[in-house]
């Protein structure tokens, strides 16, 4: 008889939760995932994937207007909101599907509840109240936007959940935050049409990003509509008739149809019970576990957002895949964080591998720096005042390139075959040697031969 109910038991049913339920029922272990909202997790059902189709909806309002140029004349056009929300869900729905056939299919169970932990071993299922056991419990529960209660009028926002699920259209918004979840929705709505401001505490968006990148995404956006104010915060958010009026910390006032707090995420660790059951838990309530993946209790391990490692759906994945391997197949895997390659789809969009200039210029003090900023081929004929930027960071002594940053058309699409080539080590004599594919935007990569500037015992030379 079997000292336990579950030979895994999976809290949570996102990318990561599902990945690592999915693989160990396919290798004949009993497995149970527990799920309070939808399968899928918040990249399926509330994130990367409804956000990406809206990016591609919001993008037509620009290719309708730059298509005179070569010579089509499109006529008049309209947007519905209520159509881009219906055929999402559509989506969605199929997707979710996929993800319980996955788990069905291998034989794990399902379970549309919510789980709390009440022991090293043991899980509550809240609906019926049922306690079972498992040999190993892993939490994957995620994050959820910061819903800022400390803010006065908080109840009179939304969070970025929100908009998936709107009625109508905003004509107007206020979004608290310049992050990558704030900027592009900023974009979104922009594109589709509502009058977007943008309010962020510090000088710039995209903290942690290279500067240039920072400084070249906010021009695009800026010429495109959208309207930032720097140095300030929400101090009160309070009803305006069908609106809201927010006072800003610099005295400023606004007025908007919705106002979205996008200044960060928590973990979805309340009320799970892992303080009692003796997990530690750091700022925010992340589950602090070791390069295995496993927490302070050996029986209970963590991946994705919960840990605050990086929060991205494959890394959450690869976390979990890691976490098998340890754990059934006899080959302890560390989870590899270095070297992530990103993609913010802001429009334009970036793509990003490796340190900024100015993390790089801290850990390897002399570098060549490489940079080009110049209009994209297709937006000539329609005469798009609208430019991208190419840059490559590469130690002096090495030539091992150790950043590449993009802003522009398909920047994530590049980020993503970049990610291989600086995996492997890639030099900058590997990029001049490698023969360019023309005419296309990525051949800029391949032929910029000289460096635009050095960094000099971390100081920028000219």
């Amino acid at each position: 008889m079997a000292q336990f109910d579950y030979d895994l038991f999976v809290i949570g049913g996102g990318s990561g939760g599902v990945r690592a339920g999915r693989v160990a029922a396919s290798l004949g272990k009993r497995v149970g995932v527990a799920e309070e909202s939808r399968f899928g997790g918040t990249c399926v059902i509330r994130g990367c994937v409804p956000k990406k189709l809206m990016v591609y909806a919001s993008q037509y309002s620009k290719l309708i207007e730059d298509a005179p140029g070569y010579g089509w004349q499109v006529g008049e056009s309209s947007f519905d909101w209520a159509t881009l929300i219906a055929n999402k869900d559509k989506e969605i729905a199929r997707l979710e599907g996929l993800y319980r056939k996955g788990l069905d299919t291998n034989g794990a169970d399902m379970i549309d509840s919510r789980a709390v932990v009440t022991g090293p071993n043991t899980v509550r299922i809240e609906a019926g109240g049922k306690e079972v056991s498992a040999e190993t419990i892993l939490v994957a529960v995620g994050g959820r936007p910061n819903p800022m209660k400390e803010l006065a009028g908080h109840e009179h926002c939304i969070v970025s959940d929100d908009i998936f699920d709107l009625e109508a259209l905003p004509a107007s918004i206020v979004i608290l935050g310049a992050g990558y979840i704030a900027l592009e929705f900023a974009c979104i709505l922009s594109q589709l049409g509502s009058k977007v401001t943008v309010v962020l505490r510090g000088d710039e968006i995209l903290r942690g990003f290279d500067m240039d990148v920072r400084l070249h995404l906010r021009g695009e956006m800026e010429k495109k509509g959208v309207t930032f104010i720097t140095g300030a915060q929400f101090e009160k958010v309070e009803p305006a008739g069908r609106g809201r009026e927010v006072t800003l910390t610099n005295g400023e006032v606004l007025k908007a149809d919705q106002v979205l707090l996008a200044a960060g995420r928590l973990p979805n660790t309340d009320a799970l019970g892992l303080e009692a059951a003796g997990v530690a838990l750091e700022w925010g309530g992340k589950v602090v576990v070791d390069e295995y993946s496993r927490s302070s209790v050996p029986s209970i391990c963590a991946v994705g957002d919960v840990t605050d490692r990086v929060q991205l759906t494959p890394v959450a994945i690869h976390e979990a895949m890691c976490l098998i391997e340890t754990l059934y197949k006899d080959n302890p895997t560390m989870p590899d964080h270095e070297l992530v390659a990103t993609a913010v789809f802001t429009q334009p969009e970036v793509g990003t591998i490796g340190m900024s200039e100015e993390e790089a210029a801290e850990k390897c003090r002399d570098l060549d720096v490489y940079k080009s900023v110049f209009r994209p081929m297709k937006y000539i004929l329609p005469g798009r005042d609208e430019k991208m930027l190419m840059k490559i960071i590469a130690e002096s002594a090495t030539g091992k390139v150790v950043g590449v940053h993009l802003v522009g058309p398909d920047s994530g699409e590049m980020a993503q075959l970049l990610g291989i080539s600086l995996k492997m080590g890639a030099r900058k004599e590997d990029f001049d040697r490698t023969m360019a594919v023309h005419p296309t935007a990525a051949e800029e990569l391949v032929t910029l031969y000289s460096p635009s500037y050095h960094v000099r015992d971390g100081k920028r030379v000219d």
